[in-house]
């Protein structure tokens, strides 16, 4: 039986996101946090309080930490651990430059060192669940082969790989021949993650990878919320019942943001990027018009052609 897995995605999943998506839709999905770094003495107070907000409560909430080396990865862990975590998230495939550039995300790929480290971290620390996010590599779509023979070594609860290279980012053709190759090097479970925007493109994946253990969709859900539903109940929703539950979870979210943000500057900034990936749902006409509202009355207004 597949699992669902929403991907972090920075600047859109945070606790009253993913708290407002799990009441209007389905209930079994798997959340993670967007990327914890270690910077200077410790873990910024706004990811410990997006990690500990009530909110999360009635969600599977697993917390992602990204790191480049052994100390700043042995310190994430240790605090998730004093917060009572049992389930991290490992990110090694983050393409961005100003992560990859600093020897962490994708850069982690190639680098033995590190995964020797990645190996004795997991082995320390039995009583936590951890699971690797990755790529295919940095600039080469076989630089996987380098980690595989040390993530084998360990039991993760799966790897999620985008198979992609950092380089590419998001753009161009995902390499489904090295995915398929990924899969049958892999001793711990495979989720396929990439470019997953309709109940036809996980049928796809599905049929053409049976022995994969879940699916983990990032923007497809931002653009698409209800995606996952629609799969489980194996029928696409109409259009405008899609449309009247995500103009209920927009309603929901900016209830919440109006209430704990202040001033209508700081409101507008954070519900703004609710629609950033949704263009084919709404339509291009009030997408556009939702981007270029410069105020809330313009941006209720923009939301009501919906």
């Amino acid at each position: 039986m597949l699992s669902y897995h929403f991907a972090p995605v920075q600047g859109h999943t945070d606790a009253a996101y993913r708290h407002f998506h799990s009441k209007i839709y389905g209930g079994d999905l798997i959340y993670y946090t967007p990327f914890i770094r270690w910077e200077k003495d410790g873990i910024r107070p706004r990811d410990i309080k997006d990690i500990t907000s009530e909110l999360n409560n009635g969600t599977h909430l697993v917390p992602q930490i990204i790191f480049r080396d052994a100390n700043e990865l042995n310190s994430l862990v240790n605090k998730l651990k004093e917060l009572g975590i049992k389930e991290i998230d490992l990110n090694m495939g983050c393409p961005f430059p100003l992560q990859t550039g600093h020897g962490r995300g994708a850069a982690t790929i190639k680098n033995d060192e590190l995964a020797k480290e990645v190996v004795k971290c997991v082995t320390a620390n039995p009583e936590i669940s951890f699971s690797i996010k990755m790529r295919l590599g940095m600039q080469d779509s076989e630089e996987w082969k380098i980690l595989i023979p040390y993530l084998n070594q360990i039991n993760l609860k799966h790897i999620a790989l985008h198979p992609r290279i950092a380089k590419q980012q998001y753009s161009g053709d995902v390499d489904l021949n090295q995915f398929g190759n990924f899969l049958k090097a892999s001793k711990n479970p495979v989720i396929y993650n990439g470019d997953i925007k309709s109940i036809e493109d996980i049928n796809s994946v599905v049929e053409k990878f049976p022995d994969i253990s879940g699916i983990m969709l990032g923007r497809g859900l931002l653009g698409r919320p209800s995606l996952i539903d629609e799969y489980k109940e194996e029928s696409e929703w109409d259009e405008e019942v899609r449309k009247t539950k995500m103009l209920e979870f927009h309603r929901l979210l900016f209830a919440h943001y109006s209430m704990v943000l202040c001033g209508n500057a700081q409101v507008i900034s954070k519900i703004q990027p609710f629609w950033e990936y949704a263009e084919e749902e709404i339509g291009r006409k009030a997408w556009k018009a939702i981007k270029k509202a410069s105020n809330l009355s313009k941006y209720q207004t923009a939301v009501a052609m919906i």
